[in-house]
């Protein structure tokens, strides 16, 4: 490239996604049915229910059976972490990225429909973590080509709203999908086949039907959006040699738009306090709140709602406001709700003359987190976006991916290391509740590292050698 291009000269993907820009509300609809669709891997598998039937007795025990999950997961996200960013440059280059978001989808939902086979013996674990963990890696590699369409289907006016579109998609996706698992398959309301619960048959076809569900909300984005041109380059360029090109682009961004990198960093941590905020959620509520399962599931259903809401919201802000702004926001509102709960506890108050009890305290105060998560979460997608160099959105989300995998072991080491540590100095039963502090920890950080970061219309768009 010439030397004005690596100044930053060419317009950003945001202005200019390889001459495929174009938005409308048939696109931005089809683009955000996949993330719709997306959440029956994400709540149905992965959080609320296979992953639960995956650690049951039934496999050899819940610490064994937990223990072998977690170790296909962190192969798993050793993979993804090492890959993301080459796979996602190699559909750059290519002109490739949406059929490889359709071979890595398609991916996905055959491992899922594939899980119906584990049975409740011990000697088919192995079989359904490997499903599990390899559905986890093809979902990330899926997500980095989906994440770089953002470009494609918006303009710079609208980025964040569209973004926001999509995450509460997503969110309202797995209310949806659970609601009907939980009708049709966990708490059937009528008898039919599906209901079976001989060798856990309505579990087996809840993999079924949430492939099925991926499957057909995925389609209409692989229909509505354009492919990208293919480059020149991808054609005597090899998978091993991609690592080299990484490299050089990484060094060529930090030169050119160091900022960029910044904000990789910094969205690494406070993602990870994000993701910890669901994580943790339900065992909060349980452990310190004495919430039964129903009572679990009925929160997750209303925090999605709120969430959902929140990146909407968080959206119009950010086309508004910028980013940056609507982040830093999120993560103070996080950090002012958490507050709120790990203080207050699972005590009785009178507030305003009114009977204050310490569900009411996770009730409000937890979903005021959910309601700041989204927002959060959509921003940072379209910062991205709006620092991504023309036509290499791929390639940038690839090291989204990357970074935060990398610092994806912070929320839940800080989490228990604060419960164990205040094991030592309060009641027994009121530890848990102080891993809310470890969670905030890392929000905390993310968003003193973002603070000294440019908003993208300040820092510059580094466009880099593609050789």
């Amino acid at each position: 490239m010439n030397s004005a291009s690596a100044l930053g000269a060419t317009p950003p993907s945001s202005d200019l996604e390889a001459g495929t820009r174009g938005t409308s509300k048939g696109r931005i609809l089809a683009w955000a049915s996949w993330d719709w669709g997306s959440a029956a891997f994400n709540a149905v598998m992965t959080t609320f229910v296979f992953t639960v039937y995956l650690t049951s007795n039934a496999f050899g025990g819940e610490d064994r059976a937990s223990a072998v999950l977690g170790t296909a997961l962190a192969i798993a996200g050793l993979t993804i972490a090492l890959l993301a960013p080459v796979t996602g440059q190699r559909s750059d280059a290519g002109g490739r990225r949406k059929l490889w978001l359709g071979v890595n989808t398609a991916a996905v939902a055959l491992l899922t429909a594939l899980c119906f086979f584990v049975f409740p013996q011990p000697e088919f674990l192995l079989l359904g973590v490997s499903l599990i963990a390899l559905g986890n890696v093809f979902f990330e590699f899926a997500g980095v080509n989906y994440n770089a369409m953002l470009a494609q289907i918006s303009t710079p006016q609208n980025i964040g709203r569209v973004s926001g579109f999509g995450w509460g998609a997503g969110y309202l996706g797995g209310i949806v999908a659970l609601l009907i698992v939980l009708q049709l398959f966990v708490q059937p309301s009528f008898d039919w086949f599906g209901s079976s619960t001989q060798e856990s048959l309505n579990i087996r076809l809840v993999a079924v039907f949430s492939a099925l569900w991926f499957f057909i909300f995925a389609l209409p984005v692989l229909f509505a959006v354009p492919e990208l041109p293919r480059s020149s380059q991808a054609k005597r360029l090899g998978f091993l040699a991609s690592y080299g090109l990484l490299i050089r682009r990484i060094k060529a961004i930090y030169a050119t738009s160091p900022h960029t990198i910044y904000f990789l960093l910094a969205s690494a941590i406070f993602r990870d306090g994000l993701a910890a905020v669901f994580t943790f959620g339900g065992i909060i509520a349980a452990g310190t709140f004495g919430f039964e399962l129903p009572q679990v599931i009925f929160f997750a259903i209303f925090g999605n709602v709120v969430a959902a809401v929140g990146a909407v919201a968080g959206g119009f802000l950010d086309d508004r406001i910028g980013p940056k702004r609507v982040i830093i926001g999120s993560l103070a509102g996080l950090l002012i709700a958490g507050t709120f709960i790990l203080v207050l506890g699972n005590g009785d108050y009178v507030f305003l003359g009114l009977a204050w009890a310490g569900s009411t305290t996770f009730w409000v105060f937890g979903l005021f987190l959910c309601l700041f998560v989204g927002p959060a979460q959509s921003s940072s997608r379209a910062y991205l976006a709006r620092l991504a160099p023309h036509g290499e959105s791929g390639e940038l989300f690839g090291l989204y991916a990357t970074t935060g995998r990398a610092v994806s072991f912070l929320a839940p080491a800080l989490f228990t290391l604060s419960i164990t540590v205040a094991a030592q100095f309060v009641a027994p039963g009121e530890a848990q509740r102080w891993g809310i502090l470890g969670i905030m920890v890392v929000l905390l950080a993310g968003l003193l590292v973002l603070l000294p970061v440019k908003s993208p219309d300040k820092a510059p768009i580094a466009v880099v050698p593609s050789a």
